[in-house]
């Protein structure tokens, strides 16, 4: 099922949680919609799932205009924050309520909770209490439950913040692989950058209501288009600078540490103010060449050693740290606080963005 959402604005008093958003989900996609905090991004999953009327503008599912089609009647399944289980029913008469109320038969209902529990990776477990699961597990249920009404496509708001680092990244890894098998569409909300990029087919960052950027994992990481999403997604090492000159594919910035070179997108020209990034994992310490580089001097003030890599903290001066990874530090001896030492990145992997 296709999913058009366009112009649509949704106010609560004077605040606009949403502010005139249009955006598009492909059929079998999964779509994330990423940002802070009261960004508006569950505010607009709940639009989707019907639970909020738009103020202004249009929502679609396929060629049908769903703006005042009741939740029920959307063909959606809802995966929810808090799991959202009844306590005093099994398993299975969690999973089968849904049915229950469009008065499946309970032959037919039975089969369907079995199939759906052997899919979750729940087989044997349905005559069990969810005070009785893991978290874990009875995420596994929410979704199962969501899943056996055979909705024409699943969302899913924040499903994973309750699970602990490494259960997250399991189910997380589940939901994907059974999104895929299914070809069901999906729209999954999380503040979490990591679990975005690792599950999405496509991502809108939103920021205030709006939506800063759409597109793939690998695209927002790489060519953020603003200095919100190259600051959100990820760490990034951020300069300000004006261009000096702009031609090609390459150009030329004055910083406060010198001419610096950078990719950039060619919307950027001579005087305009721009924004330097570089991911900490592109820059090099002590001594790489080859290649056009960009060279920065500056000490250690920080050092975190994260298992498979580790991250200095390099205070450049101006007020500026650039944090620089060593990855694989089997064999590296760490580098005393307060040492001087040279970074250098390649002019590929540094990038230019407006500084608005």
């Amino acid at each position: 099922m296709r999913i058009a959402v366009e112009n649509v604005t949704k106010r609560f008093g004077a605040l606009a949680a949403v502010s005139d958003v249009s955006l598009s989900v492909g059929e079998g996609e999964m779509f994330t919609l990423l940002g802070p905090s009261g960004c508006g991004k569950t505010t607009l999953l709940r639009l989707l799932a019907g639970f909020y009327n738009a103020d202004e503008g249009e929502i679609r599912f396929g060629d049908r205009v769903v703006n005042d089609v009741p939740p029920h009647e959307r063909g959606i399944g809802m995966v929810f924050q808090n799991y959202a289980l009844w306590p005093h029913m099994t398993v299975s008469e969690n999973i089968s309520y849904g049915l229950k109320l469009r008065k499946v038969s309970s032959s037919d209902a039975a089969v369907r909770v079995k199939e759906v529990l052997a899919r979750v990776g729940l087989t044997g477990l349905g005559g069990r209490y969810p005070g009785q699961l893991s978290g874990g597990q009875q995420q596994r249920v929410a979704l199962a439950r969501a899943l056996v009404l055979n909705p024409q496509m699943l969302l899913l708001d924040e499903p994973l913040s309750n699970l602990d680092a490494k259960i997250r990244v399991q189910v997380r890894s589940e939901i994907r692989k059974l999104q895929k098998e299914l070809g069901i569409t999906a729209v999954y909300v999380t503040h979490d950058q990591e679990e975005a990029l690792a599950m999405s087919d496509r991502i809108a960052v939103f920021n205030l209501g709006r939506v800063c950027q759409v597109g793939p994992p690998k695209a927002l990481y790489e060519r953020p288009a603003n200095r919100f999403v190259a600051d959100f997604i990820g760490i990034n090492n951020l300069v300000e600078g004006t261009v000096r000159s702009a031609e090609g594919a390459v150009l030329q910035a004055e910083t406060a540490f010198g001419v610096l070179s950078a990719i950039h997108d060619a919307t950027l020209r001579a005087g305009d103010r721009c924004v330097i990034c570089v991911r900490p994992e592109n820059i090099a310490l002590n001594g790489q060449s080859g290649g056009e580089r960009n060279h920065f001097r500056g000490r250690i003030s920080f050092a975190a050693y994260l298992g498979n890599t580790l991250r200095y903290d390099v205070d450049l001066g101006a007020g500026v740290t650039f944090k620089t990874d060593v990855g694989d530090p089997w064999d590296h001896e760490q580098i005393p606080m307060g040492t001087t030492v040279e970074l250098s990145c390649a002019v590929g992997s540094t990038l230019a963005i407006p500084a608005g």
